[in-house]
Protein backbone atom coordinates (compact mmCIF):
# COMPACT_ATOMS: atom_id res chain seq x y z
CA UNK A 1 0.00 0.00 0.00
CA UNK A 2 2.96 2.54 1.01
CA UNK A 3 4.60 1.43 -2.12
CA UNK A 4 1.75 2.21 -3.99
CA UNK A 5 0.90 5.43 -2.67
CA UNK A 6 4.60 6.87 -3.19
CA UNK A 7 4.55 5.66 -6.80
CA UNK A 8 1.40 7.45 -7.24
CA UNK A 9 2.39 10.55 -5.98
CA UNK A 10 5.63 10.59 -7.20
CA UNK A 11 5.25 12.52 -10.36
CA UNK A 12 2.94 14.68 -8.67
CA UNK A 13 6.22 15.83 -7.03
CA UNK A 14 8.41 15.88 -10.11
CA UNK A 15 5.80 17.85 -12.00
CA UNK A 16 5.55 20.35 -9.22
CA UNK A 17 9.01 21.35 -8.45
CA UNK A 18 9.60 21.45 -12.23
CA UNK A 19 6.57 24.11 -12.10
CA UNK A 20 8.37 26.36 -9.63
CA UNK A 21 11.42 26.65 -10.87
CA UNK A 22 9.94 28.00 -14.33
CA UNK A 23 7.69 30.20 -12.50
CA UNK A 24 10.73 31.51 -10.73
CA UNK A 25 12.58 31.91 -13.87
CA UNK A 26 9.50 33.49 -15.56
CA UNK A 27 9.61 36.56 -12.92
CA UNK A 28 13.39 36.80 -12.78
CA UNK A 29 14.34 40.44 -13.36
CA UNK A 30 16.53 40.57 -16.41
CA UNK A 31 18.57 43.76 -16.86
CA UNK A 32 17.46 46.81 -19.20
CA UNK A 33 19.39 46.01 -22.50
CA UNK A 34 21.03 49.55 -23.43
CA UNK A 35 22.60 50.58 -26.98
CA UNK A 36 24.62 53.81 -27.52
CA UNK A 37 24.51 54.78 -31.17
CA UNK A 38 26.98 57.81 -31.96
CA UNK A 39 26.06 58.37 -35.75
CA UNK A 40 28.68 59.97 -37.86
CA UNK A 41 29.77 60.74 -41.47
CA UNK A 42 33.42 59.64 -43.13
CA UNK A 43 34.91 63.33 -42.33
CA UNK A 44 34.68 64.48 -39.28
CA UNK A 45 35.79 67.67 -37.43
CA UNK A 46 37.40 67.78 -33.70
CA UNK A 47 33.99 68.20 -32.33
CA UNK A 48 32.12 65.17 -33.75
CA UNK A 49 35.33 63.26 -32.45
CA UNK A 50 35.40 64.58 -28.95
CA UNK A 51 31.72 63.57 -28.85
CA UNK A 52 32.67 59.83 -29.78
CA UNK A 53 35.47 60.06 -27.37
CA UNK A 54 33.72 61.39 -24.53
CA UNK A 55 31.04 59.09 -24.81
CA UNK A 56 33.19 56.08 -24.73
CA UNK A 57 35.31 57.03 -22.19
CA UNK A 58 32.27 57.53 -19.83
CA UNK A 59 31.05 54.63 -20.74
CA UNK A 60 34.03 52.50 -20.23
CA UNK A 61 34.76 54.56 -16.74
CA UNK A 62 31.26 54.36 -15.39
CA UNK A 63 30.05 51.18 -16.73
CA UNK A 64 32.57 48.85 -17.48
CA UNK A 65 31.42 45.77 -15.78
CA UNK A 66 28.42 45.83 -17.93
CA UNK A 67 30.21 47.02 -21.18
CA UNK A 68 32.17 43.52 -20.74
CA UNK A 69 28.62 41.67 -20.12
CA UNK A 70 27.29 43.03 -22.95
CA UNK A 71 24.39 45.26 -20.81
CA UNK A 72 25.35 48.10 -22.52
CA UNK A 73 26.98 48.18 -25.95
CA UNK A 74 28.45 51.59 -27.86
CA UNK A 75 27.95 52.03 -31.87
CA UNK A 76 30.12 53.97 -33.76
CA UNK A 77 28.01 54.53 -37.09
CA UNK A 78 29.12 55.98 -40.32
CA UNK A 79 26.50 57.18 -42.11
CA UNK A 80 28.64 56.82 -45.28
CA UNK A 81 28.43 52.92 -45.19
CA UNK A 82 26.03 51.03 -46.33
CA UNK A 83 25.15 49.45 -42.91
CA UNK A 84 25.37 52.61 -41.04
CA UNK A 85 22.58 53.79 -43.21
CA UNK A 86 20.55 50.80 -42.47
CA UNK A 87 20.83 51.46 -38.78
CA UNK A 88 19.85 54.76 -38.98
CA UNK A 89 16.67 54.25 -41.24
CA UNK A 90 16.04 51.77 -37.76
CA UNK A 91 16.50 53.95 -35.64
CA UNK A 92 14.81 57.33 -37.76
CA UNK A 93 18.47 58.88 -37.55
CA UNK A 94 18.48 61.56 -40.42
CA UNK A 95 22.16 62.60 -39.84
CA UNK A 96 25.42 62.90 -37.13
CA UNK A 97 24.22 62.14 -33.70
CA UNK A 98 24.30 60.19 -30.34
CA UNK A 99 21.73 58.38 -28.99
CA UNK A 100 20.74 56.08 -26.44
CA UNK A 101 18.20 53.54 -26.37
CA UNK A 102 17.14 51.76 -23.34
CA UNK A 103 14.48 49.07 -23.89
CA UNK A 104 13.92 50.12 -26.81
CA UNK A 105 13.13 54.12 -25.48
CA UNK A 106 15.57 55.99 -27.30
CA UNK A 107 16.77 59.42 -25.70
CA UNK A 108 18.18 61.50 -28.40
CA UNK A 109 21.25 63.61 -26.79
CA UNK A 110 22.65 65.08 -29.94
CA UNK A 111 22.51 68.80 -29.07
CA UNK A 112 24.21 68.13 -25.61
CA UNK A 113 26.45 66.09 -27.36
CA UNK A 114 27.81 68.33 -29.47
CA UNK A 115 26.70 71.26 -26.90
CA UNK A 116 29.07 69.94 -24.40
CA UNK A 117 31.95 67.60 -25.94
CA UNK A 118 34.78 69.87 -26.19
CA UNK A 119 34.27 72.49 -23.85
CA UNK A 120 32.31 70.82 -20.12
CA UNK A 121 32.96 67.16 -20.89
CA UNK A 122 31.51 66.58 -17.50
CA UNK A 123 28.21 67.86 -18.44
CA UNK A 124 27.92 65.45 -21.36
CA UNK A 125 29.26 63.01 -18.95
CA UNK A 126 26.63 63.77 -16.45
CA UNK A 127 23.97 63.83 -19.28
CA UNK A 128 24.77 60.20 -20.50
CA UNK A 129 24.69 59.13 -16.76
CA UNK A 130 21.09 60.50 -16.74
CA UNK A 131 19.73 58.94 -20.19
CA UNK A 132 21.13 55.69 -18.94
CA UNK A 133 20.42 55.38 -15.29
CA UNK A 134 17.03 56.87 -15.64
CA UNK A 135 17.54 59.64 -13.56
Amino acid sequence: MILMLMAISLPFMACSSSGSETANEATAVKPAKIEVYYFHYTRRCVTCNAVEDVTKNTLNELYADKMKSGEITFFSVNLDEKDGEAIANKLKVAAQGLIVVVDGKQTDLTDKGFMYAKSSPDKLKSELKKAIDGK
